[in-house]
């Protein structure tokens, strides 16, 4: 049975709880990779957008777009967790519009759906909750605010600004919110919201003290074609051996070396003539 969001919700570290690890997943390929490693969740994030289909941004994609790869990471059925980004302008034209298309990614088969945001978004997890959809925060730099940031620029740099953080980050726990990822801010801002909080925080770019680490499944495996950001850590370059082993299979097929003997199927004994 996969993991609940009241499962995810108990871990806290400093309860003597294991860090929680989430990876990025968008089809059944990646998800069954992802899975068999043994990550406790699966966020198939709007960074879709980005890392498959092409975009600059994460504000390209659709509900539809995201209920297409949760049907695909699903069906992988796997054990983590699986939470669905709620994509830009999907809940933010009031509360009835947030909960219709929070159903669309639960029937599409997330068991949870993930918000950017703070203070701005309490009445929209109210109406999420009620309508029992556990939800996700997401404080700090949030993708979907680059244009309002001016860029994908480094949060709460200012004394200010961690104050507005962390009572954005206590609203949503008071909200209801089982967990909350933090995105790009100085570790000590990281730590800081983590030890404010009695719900797991999951940081990307956050430092070492949040609760757990997410990272998205193509910069984890460089696989993204650009230069990655400073809290990815490639853990392989399968980009290259990709081109490498399909530069082989070119030069095989140029050479006449494939299909060979062991590719092709053998001739029936009365066709031999």
């Amino acid at each position: 049975m996969s993991l609940s969001a009241p499962d995810l919700r108990s871990r806290k570290r400093r309860r003597g709880a294991a860090p929680i690890v989430m990876v990025t997943a968008y089809d059944e390929p990646g998800a069954r990779y992802v899975d068999a490693a043994g990550v406790d969740a699966i966020l198939v994030g709007d960074s879709l957008a980005n890392v498959v289909l092409g975009h600059a941004d994460t504000l390209h994609v659709s509900v539809e777009d995201m209920a297409h790869h949760v049907r695909a990471v699903v069906a992988a059925s796997p054990a983590a967790h699986v939470v669905a980004d709620l994509p830009w302008l999907s809940y933010h034209l009031g509360v009835h519009d947030a909960v219709r298309n929070a159903a669309t990614l639960i029937r599409a088969g997330a068991q949870s759906v993930k918000l950017e945001g703070g203070r701005e978004r309490v009445e929209v997890i109210d109406a999420l909750r009620d309508a029992e959809i556990p939800v996700m925060g997401h404080l700090g730099l949030t993708p979907q605010s680059v244009l309002a940031f001016g860029g994908f620029k480094v949060q709460a740099r200012t004394h200010d600004a961690v104050d507005r953080l962390l009572a954005d980050a206590a609203a949503l726990q008071e909200a209801g919110v089982y967990a909350i990822v933090i995105e790009g801010v100085p570790g000590v801002v990281g730590t800081r919201v983590t030890e404010s909080l009695e719900i797991p925080t999951i940081g990307i770019g956050a430092g070492p003290d949040t609760d757990g680490q997410v990272l998205v499944f193509h910069d984890l495996l460089g696989l993204s074609g650009r230069s990655p950001a400073k809290f990815v850590r490639p853990y392989a370059d399968l980009g290259t051996a990709i081109t490498e082993a399909i530069t082989r299979y070119r030069d095989d097929v140029r050479e006449g070396r494939f299909p060979g003997p062991a590719e092709t199927y053998a001739t029936p004994a009365e066709l031999v003539e």
